[in-house]
Formats: C-alpha cells, structure tokens, sequence
C-alpha cells in the first residue's frame, strides 16, 4: 500500500501528522507548544538577545532598556519553565545569574527568522494608503 502523500503535492503548512487535522487548538499541537515558548510580548527580543550569546540579568535590561525588571523576570522565568534558557547562578558578590539558550532554545532562531521574513513580506498597509480609510 502506497503513503497517503504518494501522488498528492506537499503543501508548505499542511504537515502530514494526524495532529494537523484537529478541529481545535490542542496543547499537543506543535505550533500550540511553539506559540506557547513565545507567548507574551518582549519574549522574542529576549530570545533574538540570547541568541547573541549567553548574558545576565543586568545585560539583558541594558540591551531591551524599555522593558521593565518585572516584565524581564517573569520572561526569563517563562523560558526557563518551557526549557528555552538555562538559569545558571555564579558565586559571587552580588551573585550573578547567567541565562543561556538550551538546544531546544536554540532551535527557535530559524524560526524567528521565518516570522521576521513573512512579516517583512506582509507589512500592513498604511492608514489612507491603497484600501485604506
């Protein structure tokens, strides 16, 4: 018996996986999971800084000087959860914390790229601009 893709074109986003055919987000689905590490706003300025290289709490508030400590601790906090980052605390006066990119955090650098390729390909109209008000 042939694949049931043998014959039928490969569609970029419509994976051959039983889970792509769900009729609800699933926390199995895998763009649920992958959405799930990006969840919340500065997460991926956090991320694109880490790819950079490892860096401390105090780095990562200078490079993104917008975002609150609040805000920053909880993101880390989140990466950390969904095994992004690795927390590493240094001894020390003052104890210095280091946040590196584990294998899996490291796997979302293609694919922050790819969002940034589609969103530069998609830019939104301006208001008053062809369609617009």
């Amino acid at each position: 018996m042939a694949h049931q893709t043998v014959g039928h074109p490969v569609r970029p986003g419509l994976p051959d996986d039983p889970r792509a055919g769900v009729a609800e987000p699933t926390p199995a689905c895998p763009v649920e999971i992958t959405l799930a590490a990006l969840h919340g706003r500065w997460t991926t300025l956090v991320v694109r800084e880490l790819l950079r290289g490892d860096r401390t709490f105090t780095e990562l508030r200078e490079a993104l000087p917008a975002l609150s400590d609040k805000v920053l601790s909880e993101r880390l906090a989140h990466l950390v959860r969904m095994g992004v980052l690795d927390r590493h605390r240094r001894a020390g006066w003052p104890p210095r914390v280091h946040y590196t990119l584990t294998a899996h955090g490291r796997d979302l650098g293609p694919v922050l790229q790819a969002l940034w390729d589609w969103g530069a390909r998609h830019r939104p109209l301006p208001p008053g601009g062809p369609g617009g008000s």
